[in-house]
């Protein structure tokens, strides 16, 4: 777009006006608009809400620590000790999943939802809270959106339950994760002493909500992690590992 021409008429040092018939004129250029440059907003992360049980745990005691008594957030939603119970609770869940049955597995994603639950409703306080500071933001103990165009590893899935099947088999359910189009799981064995033997694939899934193993010795107890794939084959982490006996 060509520069905009422009004239002055201005006043001479007697306050008489300076026309363009007084021959004297002044000529430039009207300066070109500038495009404003936009910050980006702020946005707290939600991937908790998929991450693996120890940094679920971690995100809460994070906020349980930064949150409260910051006088940026003065009245979170969720009163402390609520937030410190839901934790205690799901951590003992988490110990009792890992050594008993399909119960305590199913009784400890309750405990995760209910955690979830209460650190969704105080994200979503720091949200309206930060006035778009980064480091405000991350005064609350939750972490921050990246605004780099850089893709971000991708958040590994959680077990959510291990469900026994036909003799020999186990079924797996895990949280969905996000332009992820397949599941990789990996199995051991648990032999004396609690040690896992080596690890097998049983092959890709694509439905997070059911992932058959097959071909396991009745009475064994097993140990089971799972990966999600992404376009380009990327992987995220292995999820925690959680066990399960076969029947």
């Amino acid at each position: 777009m060509p520069p905009t021409p422009a004239t002055w008429d201005g006043q001479d040092s007697q306050g008489n006006p300076l026309r363009f018939d007084s021959g004297l004129t002044w000529d430039g250029f009207v300066p070109e608009p500038q495009p404003t440059k936009r910050m980006p907003q702020l946005r707290v992360l939600l991937g908790f809400t998929n991450a693996p049980d120890h940094s679920l745990k971690e995100t809460a005691q994070a906020v349980l620590d930064k949150l409260y008594g910051n006088a940026a957030y003065p009245a979170p939603p969720v009163l402390q000790p609520v937030l410190q119970a839901a934790l205690t609770a799901f951590s003992k869940a988490i110990v009792a999943a890992d050594k008993g049955g399909p119960e305590d597995t199913a009784a400890k994603n309750n405990q995760r939802d209910a955690l979830i639950a209460l650190l969704r409703q105080l994200a979503g306080y720091v949200q309206g809270k930060h006035d778009n500071d980064l480091a405000k933001l991350l005064s609350s103990g939750f972490d921050a959106v990246s605004t780099n165009r850089t893709p971000a590893p991708m958040v590994g899935p959680a077990i959510r339950d291990i469900l026994n099947g036909n003799s020999g088999q186990l079924i797996l359910r895990v949280s969905a994760v996000r332009n992820s189009y397949d599941y990789e799981v990996r199995y051991a064995a648990i032999g004396a002493g609690g040690a896992p033997g080596p690890w097998q694939s049983p092959g890709i899934f694509t439905n997070s909500r059911s992932m058959p193993v097959n071909g396991l010795t009745s009475g064994t107890n097993y140990t089971f992690q799972v990966r999600a794939v992404s376009s380009g084959n990327n992987y995220s982490d292995w999820s925690d590992a959680v066990s399960h006996m076969s029947m």
